[in-house]
């Protein structure tokens, strides 16, 4: 799978500096977890699943989760589990050029797990891995352990012998209340350092840390308007995001919003990016839709370290990977900073003569960048996200 591959050749051309590289299933797990991008939630209970995934694919969607947790009743559990094998095995069925995106389920309980292992059949080499809701080090590991005795003979020989990835969902209370974050905190970092190699990412349920003040943000403000979410962002990201070899790829919250609500305040985006001619209609439909507070929530989640995003509606994966690719001006910085000859320090102005490079502070943003733009691409010296949404929506 490569990222844009929905979008035809001519206009990949028209707008990549370089294009994505392909990555599968099997890449190595540190492109895998910056590959993820726009990961869409789909309730296990829809009765054409197997075709939502192959037309979301066709769209664009690299990552997928199909839920069994929050978005679906207790109730309905039962009948979801039965569908959503059901549908597996559909998809297993089709030829093995079809394009689908990675496939994580989000499991309720650590027994499910081994519960739907054994019942998946063939439909288990779809799998890329399973979401852990309410993560802690007491609950995560029996999560762990449940997904490593599940992987028997048979199981193994579905996969073709590659394993099962395990992205933990941060979003219990005890990450909210002050007095408990750092030890829950600290007791996570064990647990996921432990199962390291079995951990693709963890993601954000800020939806999950809001319940627990009953806080919900308003469709104008982000997530880091809302200071108690900011708060515990900041700290999960200074406790196990560090880009010293030590952390791992923290994904950017859910964005609740998809259709028109009334504005109190201004919209977010300026005009001079979409003016000329190119894309006013789109600004207009973006600030319509609240997509511009999308848009500065997606900007905000880059410049405090998390990657990719939890998404709930399509319409929010293209500004996701549009956003998520490297400008080329980003681009000839990176390459600069990581030049061989400069190893050893110094400070040099950038290419487009308008910051300062400084060589050893900035080669983790360097490295990280040229990691993103192996699998979203660099975009023409000329082209900026406007043009990459715009081509994206146009499909």
């Amino acid at each position: 799978m490569r990222h844009f591959e929905h979008l035809p050749a001519e206009v990949r051309a028209s707008v990549f500096h370089r294009e994505p590289v392909e990555f599968s299933v099997d890449s190595p797990a540190r492109t895998l977890a910056v590959a993820l991008g726009a990961t869409l939630y789909c309730p296990a209970t829809r009765p054409k699943l197997a075709e939502d995934i192959v037309r979301q694919a066709g769209r664009g969607v690299v990552s997928m989760v199909l839920c069994l947790e929050d978005s679906i009743d207790d109730a309905e559990v039962p009948g979801a589990e039965e569908n959503l094998i059901r549908q597996l095995a559909e998809l297993s069925g089709l030829g093995p050029g079809t394009p689908l995106p990675l496939l994580f389920i989000r499991v309720r309980t650590p027994e499910q797990i081994v519960d739907l292992l054994a019942r998946l059949g063939a439909g288990v080499r779809l799998l890329s891995g399973f979401v852990l809701p309410k993560f802690t080090e007491e609950r995560g590991g029996a999560f762990l352990e449940a997904l490593m005795s599940a992987e028997n003979a048979q199981v193994t020989e579905a996969l073709g012998g590659r394993r099962l990835f395990a992205m933990p969902v941060l979003e219990s209370p005890e990450l909210m209340h002050r007095e408990t974050r750092t030890d829950t905190l600290s007791g996570i970092s064990r647990i996921v350092d432990k199962y390291r190699e079995r951990v693709l990412a963890l993601r954000l349920g800020v939806t999950d840390l809001c319940s627990a003040y009953g806080l919900r943000r308003a469709p104008d403000m982000t997530a880091y308007d809302v200071q108690l979410i900011a708060s515990v962002i900041a700290d999960v990201v200074n406790m196990l995001g560090r880009a010293d070899g030590t952390g791992f790829t923290i994904t950017g919250p859910v964005w609740e919003y998809f259709k028109p609500h009334e504005r109190m305040f201004k919209p977010q985006l300026r005009i001079s990016p979409f003016s000329s001619g190119r894309a006013e209609s789109l600004r207009t439909t973006l600030i319509e839709h609240h997509m511009d507070g999308l848009l500065r929530e997606i900007e905000l989640d880059r410049a405090n370290g998390l990657q990719g995003k939890t998404c709930i509606h399509p319409t929010h994966v293209a500004p996701v990977h549009a956003l998520s690719v490297v400008s080329h001006e980003e681009f000839s910085d990176a390459v600069d900073i990581l030049e061989p000859q400069r190893c050893g320090g110094g400070v040099l102005r950038s290419s487009y003569t308008n910051k300062m490079n400084e060589v050893k502070p900035h080669r983790a943003w360097a490295e990280r960048t040229l990691q993103r733009a192996e699998v979203f691409g660099v975009a023409r010296e000329d082209v900026s996200f406007v043009e990459l949404l715009a081509a994206s929506l146009r499909t």
